[in-house]
């Protein structure tokens, strides 16, 4: 793909996992890059393979939570590089606990990672961006924010939130040049370590060998990394708003929501109008997407 050597990229949460692997094939095509994680140890780890994949790379220490990490992240990028033209809000993390069990330390310190994170992070990217003629923020979502997931409340509120970012971003900053798509990857890591430890509980109480992840519908971090690649590249250079899934193997685009089954009248409708309307209309599906074919 064309168009991303030179780019000035910076993304969250990229010391390990998918942040990493994609630090590094963004590296292997000649970007320009500020890393960002909460672990010096492994932040250093991560600058030395984005150099030996043959990219230019700094780095912040710090949580996402703190708007002043986020300023930095973008202050760090346009002065080590001129400015920014990609913001890869990547930073995460899981704390599931059903609601009942559910502590206000879990919900908040989710909360502040993955959705303060993002609108601190994408409110400084957009002002450079906007100084600077335009650029891409690209949101990494979940399912949970789009259809649930059981035991993350927290979780599935943030990353619907982030979506709700993206949509308001989309109306705000489009004018600026400023692109916003969302990114849901299914890959191995440390955080979907637990979806793997389950299975192979259930596989060992029923006598089966435990799957493998990709037979679970999840890629490496490295497969699943060419779909940020692919939003980054001048072939999804007229996206905007979307949200795009990728595995590795298996890709889809997410609807919007929209209204249905619109009706109007000229004057007020009655509950028992409301009724009237709904009786031969059934509730819409709740969906719930599967990870392979």
């Amino acid at each position: 793909m064309t168009g991303l050597a030179g780019k000035r990229i910076v993304i969250t949460g990229s010391s390990r996992g998918l942040g990493r692997a994609t630090a590094e094939a963004f590296a292997r095509q000649g970007a320009r890059l500020v890393l960002n994680g909460t672990q010096q140890e492994a932040l250093a780890e991560a600058e030395d393979c984005v150099r030996a994949a043959g990219g230019e790379v700094t780095s912040v220490l710090g949580s996402v939570a703190e708007s002043a990490t986020c300023e930095r992240l973008v202050r760090t990028c346009v002065e080590t590089f001129g400015s920014i033209d990609i913001l890869i809000h990547n930073a995460g993390q899981v704390r599931d606990r059903t609601l009942f069990k559910m502590s206000d330390e879990d919900f908040d310190a989710v909360i502040a990672t993955h959705l303060r994170g993002a609108w601190a992070c994408g409110k400084y990217a957009a002002m450079a961006m906007r100084d600077n003629g335009g650029g891409q923020i690209i949101q990494v979502i979940s399912n949970s924010g789009l259809s649930g997931g059981f035991g993350q409340s927290n979780y599935a509120a943030a990353k619907a939130g982030m979506l709700g970012l993206q949509r308001t971003w989309v109306l705000e900053l489009a004018r600026y040049g400023i692109r916003c798509n969302a990114f849901w990857p299914i890959a191995a890591t440390e955080m979907t370590q637990v979806v793997f430890d389950l299975a192979a509980k259930q596989a060992a109480s029923e006598g089966r060998e435990a799957p493998k992840p990709v037979e679970l519908g999840f890629g490496n971090p490295d497969e699943v990394a060419e779909g940020l690649l692919f939003l980054a590249s001048d072939a999804a250079s007229e996206w905007n708003g979307q949200v795009l899934t990728f595995n590795g193997r298996r890709t889809a685009l997410w609807t919007a929501p929209e209204e249905t089954h619109i009706t109007y009248r000229v004057h007020a409708m009655s509950q028992e109008d409301l009724a009237a309307h709904y009786a031969d209309i059934g509730p819409e599906p709740l969906y719930q997407p599967t990870f392979v074919q």
